[in-house]
């Protein structure tokens, strides 16, 4: 059985640099007289856009997440792997990676790879006792076509990261990628194996809308594909039913 990353509990990780969020307020002015009343006619104002609406906060979030009843007896969460952003949105960042940390595949919130974290968030980390398998849920939620560009980064991730050094094996990760189709709007499995483990481990991200759904497992005899494949499917199902109570 693979060993736990020591990244497992590390959370989500937010990039160095942060892009300011700039918008634009359309000011009111004048242009000219109407009609003989010799009054300027004011031009009309236009109340800034809200980039956060429609988005579910961490609270909400933290509720499409797979509870207890969905892992197998043995699975518990590990109370230092529960986080969310609560019940307010943060600035969205990002970091031009020329190449991306490949190492971070090894934790819980690989997602990061990717150097983009959205304005919201929700995850938690379930362990087997006796096996000491892992499976992990997370979901962020991004503006406007963000969650889509975040599907393409991983997949670029996936041709840039073939191999990364195990932190504690010394081995090398071999990790291969593939579209995952039938899973939300968008899909893509990451595979990582070493032969220094007893177990590889299966990574799937998928996009729903504006949210970005990322679950790692190692458990079961099939590089914890299947599991892993189940816990999508679910959390896609329970955030598209917290999207229509929103």
């Amino acid at each position: 059985m693979r060993h736990p990353s020591p990244y497992r509990a590390a959370g989500t990780l937010f990039a160095a640099a942060v892009l300011p969020l700039a918008l634009a307020a359309c000011s009111s002015g004048t242009s000219g007289t109407s009609g003989t009343s010799g009054r300027p006619s004011a031009a009309p104002t236009k109340a800034a856009e809200d980039p956060d609406a429609g988005l579910l906060t961490g609270a909400r979030l933290k509720k499409a997440l797979a509870p207890a009843s969905f892992f197998a007896a043995g699975f518990s969460v590990d109370p230092d792997g529960v986080r969310d952003s609560g019940a307010t949105y943060t600035a969205p960042s990002a970091s031009a990676v020329p190449k991306p940390d490949c190492s971070l595949l090894g934790g819980t919130s690989w997602i990061s790879v990717t150097g983009v974290s959205g304005v919201s968030f929700a995850q938690n980390d379930y362990v087997s006792r006796t096996t000491s398998e892992d499976i992990a849920q997370e979901i962020d939620t991004f503006r406007g076509t963000t969650s889509a560009e975040v599907l393409k980064d991983l997949e670029k991730t996936a041709a840039a990261c073939t191999t990364f050094t195990d932190a504690q094996t010394h081995s090398r990760v071999k990790v291969t990628g593939s579209a995952a189709p039938g899973l939300g709007d968008a899909a893509y499995t990451l595979t990582l194996s070493d032969s220094a483990w007893q177990n590889g481990t299966t990574l799937i991200a998928v996009r729903s809308g504006t949210d970005v759904v990322s679950v790692l497992s190692t458990d079961g005899h099939d590089n914890g594909a299947a599991t892993a494949g189940k816990l999508a499917a679910r959390i896609v199902t329970s955030l598209r039913a917290e999207h229509q109570r929103a």
